[in-house]
């Protein structure tokens, strides 16, 4: 967000939190790019909040709780309030459990095991959902309207776009299962607690393949998740770095160091197989090692 926008985003928060007698003092930013993530304090409450209409809250709360009911590993709801998009002053504000986080984080077999069980819960929840396709719509949008990626180079630009044309063919002629997936189960969006790892940020949900969100995981994950379509897979990882390369390249993209993000993931497209995870990419911009 903007930095007017973060300010009045977390007015809205710790206003809303007050009123709900939810004591809120003090808000610590977590995450900040197109929604913002915040610790309330000192009543420890984890709120998201973004402008209404740029949201689908409503989705993420009516899955979250179905989840929780068949005992998928997910962050819960905030129980001292009622379960609901709250809005005030053009943001919608969800409301969630904060779990402190602990050190050092959840091995690989316990995230691939958690990721799993997620998944099995998924399987037995009904709730209609968009298509992992959809999101390579988003992308292919974005990348072929100069308007809303103007810095992007025209070679780029028929590289980009062709790249996920042609993996959305590959990926939908495999015929594989789909069921209902978390979307971007990245390290970002898992949190290690005492009660074992437990996801966070259902509003990227959608249908496809699981090798989908293994596309997103760590590479010492997908080691100890059974029954995976290596091939697939690595279609799968490509298919991840392209769409979010062009994501990267919007205009409106407010990631931090996007464009330097961007820049590095077409790089890795072109240098072709084998392919990086995510965090791996992340990583080498981080100057860190990623295991």
């Amino acid at each position: 967000m903007e930095p007017t926008d973060v300010t009045r985003a977390i007015a809205a928060a710790t206003s809303l939190a007050a009123s709900l007698d939810l004591p809120a003092d003090d808000a610590v930013v977590l995450h900040d790019s197109n929604k913002l993530a915040l610790r309330l304090t000192p009543c420890d409450v984890f709120a998201r909040v973004a402008p209404v209409g740029q949201e689908v809250a409503q989705f993420e709360v009516d899955l979250a709780q179905r989840l929780v009911e068949v005992g998928a590993p997910l962050a819960p709801l905030e129980p001292r309030v009622d379960p609901r998009v709250y809005r005030r002053d053009g943001f919608a504000v969800t409301l969630w459990t904060y779990y402190e986080p602990v050190t050092p984080g959840a091995a690989p077999v316990d995230v691939a095991k958690a990721l799993e069980e997620l998944h099995a819960g998924m399987r037995a929840v009904d709730l209609p959902s968009p298509r992992f396709t959809d999101r390579i719509t988003e992308a292919e949008e974005i990348v072929a309207d100069p308007v809303r990626s103007p810095e992007v180079a025209d070679a780029d630009r028929a590289f980009l776009g062709g790249r996920l044309a042609d993996l959305r063919r590959a990926i939908e002629g495999r015929g594989a299962a789909e069921q209902l997936l978390h979307g971007e189960p990245h390290p970002g969006n898992v949190l290690s607690t005492t009660s074992g790892p437990l996801f966070v940020d259902l509003e990227t949900c959608c249908r496809g393949p699981v090798e989908f969100d293994l596309a997103h995981v760590p590479e010492a994950v997908c080691a100890h998740y059974p029954g995976v379509d290596q091939e697939l897979l690595d279609e799968c990882r490509q298919l991840v770095l392209a769409m979010v390369a062009a994501w990267r390249w919007d205009r409106d993209d407010q990631f931090p160091r996007g464009r330097l993000f961007g820049e590095e993931l077409l790089r890795v497209l072109r240098a072709g197989a084998p392919w990086p995870t995510l965090d791996t990419v992340v990583g080498r911009l981080d100057g860190r090692p990623v295991r």
